[in-house]
Order: C-alpha cells, then structure tokens, then sequence
C-alpha cells in the first residue's frame, strides 16, 4: 500500500477535525487564526486554509468579519434532522431488508476493536461509516447526495453522545442489533428496528 504525504493544511485540519468531534473543542468556540498559529507553530495562511476545509465540511461556521467557529446543534436541530432523516433511513431499510452490508459490517468490526481510550472523534467515524455504508448499498445516486447533506449536522449532533454511550460496547450492541434486523428482514422488521434506533440513539439526550 502506497503512503501519501500529509500536508501541513491536512494535518492540521485533520487535529482540529478531532478535537471538534471529540468535544474537546466546545461548541461556540472561536477559533481565531493568530491563536492557532502560536499554538500550532504554522503560518497564519495554513491556518486559513485548513479552517476553510472545516468550512467546506460543514464542521465550522465563518461569517464576515469574524472568526471560525464551531456551530451548536441543539435539541430543536437535532428534532429537525431526525425529522429529515427518519424517511431516508426507512427507504434504506426497505430496499435493503433481508440483505447483509459487508461495507457495515467491518465498519463496525472497526468500532469494536478501538481502544477504549480512542479518541470520540474515532467513533464518530466508524458510526458515519457504518450508516453511510447502508445507504451506498441501496444502490441510488439521489439518495446518496440527500443523505450527504446532512453529514456535518450528524456528526457534530453525534459529538451529544460521546457522555451517553460511555460504555463502547452498549453502543457497539445497539448497531449490531440494527444490523442483524436488516439482514434477516422482513422490510417492516428492518424498518421497525432503523426507527427504533434513531429514535433511542438521538432521544438520549
């Protein structure tokens, strides 16, 4: 396997993407460039750059005149997501009831082999991957891009959770449970099962 070189932008984007879906960097936190050069020991324009990836990612917010910052999702947001998602979700489990997710199945292999001290930021990846994984698999391009944009609201809805699901393995069991519900069918099993993990997942709170 080939190792592509890391920039400094993408190393640095890379540490603030971490500690912003861990929770170390809270929401409505400012990320001003000047701090982040002193702290980082890098020139101010790949400071610029790598916050302007987390814009583009939906991670951070930017208004003129401003600094970066991470944007809250609160309570009402995280109601309007699930509003938004719950239909997604149900189409994915219907066209996939019955069938199993090799692409879903390792990502959360890879969830259940991270250590317990591995950084939330981990988890959320491996939870993105998994759900994603499930609507690849449906096969529909449209989709796809609907469930995309909402990719930057989930991930920091999710970074809600990291005090929730401090046991991994709860987490881990809950997402095989979801799993095995879509493998096995029928459709109204699978959709019965996605309901009832978004609802129990983001009800949490």
């Amino acid at each position: 396997m080939k190792i592509r070189p890391v920039s400094t932008v993408e190393a640095l984007a890379a540490d603030l993407r971490r500690r912003v879906l861990s929770g170390e960097i809270a929401p409505g936190t400012a990320l001003p460039e000047q701090e982040l050069s002193g702290r980082y020991g890098v020139a101010r324009p790949t400071v610029r750059e790598a916050l302007a990836a987390l814009v583009h990612e939906g991670l951070l917010r930017r208004e003129p005149n401003r600094s970066a910052y991470v944007p809250e999702v609160t309570l009402a947001d995280l109601a309007d997501l699930m509003l938004v998602r719950r239909p997604l979700e149900n189409l994915m489990a219907t066209s996939l009831a019955g069938s199993r997710v090799p692409a879903a199945d390792r990502a959360l292999s890879r969830m259940a082999a991270l250590p317990p001290d591995a950084p939330w930021a981990d988890v959320v990846a491996e939870h993105m991957a998994l759900h994603e994984a499930l609507i690849v698999a449906v096969g529909s391009p449209r989709l796809e891009r609907m469930y995309a944009t909402l990719t930057a609201e989930t991930r920091l809805g999710l970074v809600r959770l990291r005090t929730v699901y401090q046991d991994r393995e709860r987490l881990v069991a809950e997402h095989l449970g979801l799993l095995r519900a879509i493998a096995t069918g029928p459709a109204e099993v699978a959709r019965r099962a996605v309901a009832a993990h978004l609802d129990h997942t983001w009800g949490a709170d």
